[in-house]
């Protein structure tokens, strides 16, 4: 027997341990990058809290939340601070995992929930629960997530192919087209409310944490715990459909109805994040991609929905310190983001293309 044929088990023992070294640095890799951001979120959660035109040292900051009442400092913190941080990050994470969803499925850069028109099918329906049927606070939430099932239906039923299922550029004009119609219902819908309830449903033209309170925390945390689990599934087992549908199938997976579920999954987590704090644009299209310059060009769902969670919370103190006499919408500083974002996405995409 030769020697060439005897090193062969040699050399497929020497490939296995290089790719197992591989994959431990990766899964390292990965880990290391979820801890920072959860690190990451906590500081600027703190910063929120702990910072800004308001100042509360951490012993008082203890001292309240073990129920002691601190003359205005229990104030600020218990019912701005604190629940603007807590909503902004529950947000951040529904966005972030939305994204991470609908970018997997449709295998586009650019496909998000705020750029299909989910947010903003969610918007429509939370404004024409206001301004039709007088609800108000958390009762809104139902309208919303009416919104955006019946956004998705319209961008499905215009982007379905006879033969070939969810065509990705007809997705993508179909949601653009659909989130230019909610945006214009939102706008005619306010124009008919009186001015206590257009200033109210403005929230949903742009979004933002001003309407923080427990209720909205407690209904989105409740949301999170029960679709976030399944969207890190459902994230994971799309994994090999982006190997092609043959090979997928050969492989145990059943692409078709797991896509639709990750749809499904997707625009119910941002409907849910609308629902409370509007649509806070492009949160969702960037978290993707920055977790994965993060992750080395592998993107975890938890590490874009921490990364949603950074974003929303750090865009709230700028909009909440960027002018001295006024707080501005949270959503209005992650609307500027939108542009060089959008940039940054695609000239990265045709680096990697």
């Amino acid at each position: 027997m030769s020697a060439a044929v005897l090193d062969r088990p040699a050399e497929h023992a020497e490939t296995e341990r290089v790719v197992r070294r591989l994959s431990a640095h990766r899964r390292r890799h990965a880990l290391g990058v979820v801890v920072g951001l959860v690190a990451l979120l906590v500081a600027v959660m703190a910063v929120r809290v702990l910072l800004g035109r308001y100042t509360v040292t951490i012993p008082d900051f203890v001292a309240i939340l073990g129920g002691a009442t601190i003359p205005g400092a229990t104030f600020v913190v218990m019912e701005d601070k604190l629940p603007r941080a807590v909503l902004g990050a529950l947000a951040g994470l529904a966005f972030g995992a939305s994204g991470a969803l609908f970018r997997r499925v449709l295998g586009n850069p650019l496909a998000s929930p705020d750029i299909l028109g989910i947010s903003q099918g969610a918007s429509a329906g939370a404004v024409a629960g206001m301004a039709l049927w007088g609800l108000r606070g958390v009762g809104v939430v139902p309208a919303a997530l009416l919104g955006s099932a019946v956004a998705l239906a319209i961008v499905l039923g215009a982007s379905a192919g006879r033969h070939t299922g969810i065509v990705g550029q007809r997705f993508l004009i179909g949601g653009v087209a659909v989130a230019a119609l909610s945006v214009a219902v939102v706008t005619q819908l306010i124009a008919r409310l009186p001015l206590t309830g257009a200033q109210e449903a403005a929230v949903w033209t742009v979004g933002s944490l001003s309407g923080a309170s427990v209720q909205r925390i407690a209904w989105l945390a409740v949301t999170l715990v029960v679709l976030l689990p399944l969207g890190v599934w459902l994230h994971s087992a799309l994994r090999p459909a982006e190997l092609g549908p043959e090979l997928a199938v050969g492989l145990g997976s059943r692409p078709v109805p797991t896509r639709a579920a990750a749809l499904g999954v997707g625009t119910l987590l941002a409907a849910a994040a609308t629902a409370v704090a509007g649509p806070l644009s492009f949160v969702a299209l960037l978290s993707t991609p920055v977790a994965a310059a993060l992750g080395r060009g592998r993107p975890s769902i938890v590490a874009a929905a921490l990364t949603g969670a950074v974003i929303v919370v750090a865009a709230d103190i700028v909009a909440s310190e960027a002018l001295s006499t006024v707080d501005l919408p949270t959503g209005v500083v992650t609307g500027a983001l939108g542009a060089p974002a959008m940039l940054w996405i695609l000239l990265r995409s045709r680096k990697v293309a």
